[in-house]
């Protein structure tokens, strides 16, 4: 008797997913479905997600992905199954199918939901306002045109998300008056931000500013007609770099007027580090970090660095809500996995960091590239190192816009108004500024 089980998918690109398979290479037979593009048959993709998924024992998803295989024209299958994927991080997956969905439920507003959330996943923000507008006429206040402002925001679009925004009354329920607070800051960051500067396309500084409240001290000179637009790659990192984005902070605490007393340190070595020469770049004393410490500078060299500490986990969560006075710089934030939350001032967007006293790439004896290793002299001497660097910008490649300590400090002054109010929410998405992106 035939059994479903032995199906296989007839298309040739998701045939080279299923041989992956055979080989055991579950996030390969991902890459290729991917790869593959959103128009291949739905039940020949859930075929292939069936199998990986049960491979890698998310049974949940392999009953959903079993059930659309069963039964692709099913509204609600569709739907388990996109909202399976979203659940286990594999938005992309879902797009197709909560579209389809989507189409055959009559504009169910569960399922519209859903298609924005795996869209915002995955950066897509125009598609997504393009699926609210088509509904608009039907749709609740909260989340639906909630939803619309956000995303109009989020690709870039202020006037559709200002006349959208006019036209939402405060909730009647009160689960969503802190989104509703949050995305006033939003709109009002905007306005701050338009008065440095135009807002444009590439306007990296700006609409990281809008999106979470953080100001980007530098920008990568590299790469902005490769479409990096102020983003880097892969980065390592230097003393000098280092120095850059603290000399950067210490002219955002002055143009905003924040009464510093101190610099707190991070349990983790590497943002210790980063904390003594912030110390000394700022004319602070240094301490050890406590909770709600209250006009204090809180230096991380990389967040994710911290929370993967023993005591990180922790702190991060102290530092979700800013104690009074308190602002928190985050040297080498990771744009396309961001940490759980979002720093007050970021020295530098990259995608891999190595820090500067990190096991770095060099030239071998042999004239080949090998990894040395890590700087195991005390943190007080790298710090020291990193203070008296030379603060001079790299010229990079000459590509980009000039990015100088006046344009700088003229953003900062205008921005003062707005900056360090909110809690400090993860970024769930790069904004409006794309750039390229390596495997």
């Amino acid at each position: 008797m035939f059994s479903r089980r032995n199906r296989r998918p007839k298309s040739p690109d998701l045939l080279k997913a299923w041989e992956s398979l055979d080989a055991g290479d579950v996030p390969g037979a991902l890459r290729q479905v991917r790869a593959a593009g959103e128009d291949q048959p739905l039940a020949e993709v859930a075929l292939v997600v069936r199998r990986a998924a049960g491979a890698a024992g998310f049974d949940d998803l392999a009953e959903a992905a079993a059930a659309l295989a069963a039964d692709p024209e099913n509204p609600r299958a569709l739907y388990r199954f996109g909202w399976a994927c979203i659940e286990r991080g594999a938005s992309y997956l879902a797009v197709p199918a909560l579209r389809e969905a989507l189409h055959r439920s009559d504009g169910s507003p569960t399922v519209l939901h859903e298609l924005v959330s795996a869209y915002e996943d995955e950066g897509r923000h125009r598609e997504a306002v393009a699926e609210l507008t088509r509904f608009e006429g039907g749709f609740a206040h909260w989340p639906s045109r909630y939803l619309l402002v956000y995303n109009a925001v989020m690709a870039g679009d202020l006037e559709v998300a200002r006349r959208q925004h006019a036209l939402l009354p405060d909730p009647e329920d009160a689960q969503w008056q802190g989104a509703r607070d949050r995305q006033n800051r939003m709109l009002e960051r905007a306005a701050d931000a338009e008065r440095a500067g135009a807002l444009g396309p590439a306007d990296l500084r700006g609409w990281q500013y809008v999106i979470g409240g953080a100001v980007l001290g530098t920008l990568s000179p590299y790469g902005f007609d490769a479409g990096m637009n102020g983003r880097y790659a892969w980065l390592q990192d230097t003393p000098a770099q280092c120095l850059r984005g603290l000399l950067r902070l210490r002219t955002l605490l002055a143009a905003a007027e924040v009464p510093a007393r101190s610099v707190s340190l991070l349990p983790d070595r590497d943002s210790r580090i980063l904390g003594l020469a912030a110390a000394q770049v700022l004319g602070l004393p240094a301490e050890p970090f406590a909770a709600g410490r209250a006009d204090t500078v809180v230096v991380a060299y990389d967040l994710d660095r911290l929370s993967a500490h023993e005591d990180g986990p922790a702190v991060i969560r102290e530092l979700l809500e800013r104690a009074p006075g308190q602002v928190l710089h985050e040297h080498a934030s990771c744009w396309t996995d961001p940490p759980a939350i979002t720093a007050d001032s970021v020295g530098l967007l990259h995608q891999s960091v190595v820090a500067p006293w990190g096991e770095q790439l060099r030239q071998g004896a042999d004239g080949g590239v090998e990894r040395g290793p890590a700087d195991g002299r005390p943190e007080q001497e790298i710090a020291a190192e990193i203070a008296a660097a030379d603060p001079a910008g790299d010229p990079g490649d000459g590509e980009g816009p000039a990015d100088t300590d006046a344009g700088f400090a003229a953003f900062a002054t205008a921005v003062r108004g707005t900056w360090l109010r909110g809690d400090r929410a993860r970024l769930r998405s790069a904004g409006p500024v794309p750039s390229s992106r390596f495997a």
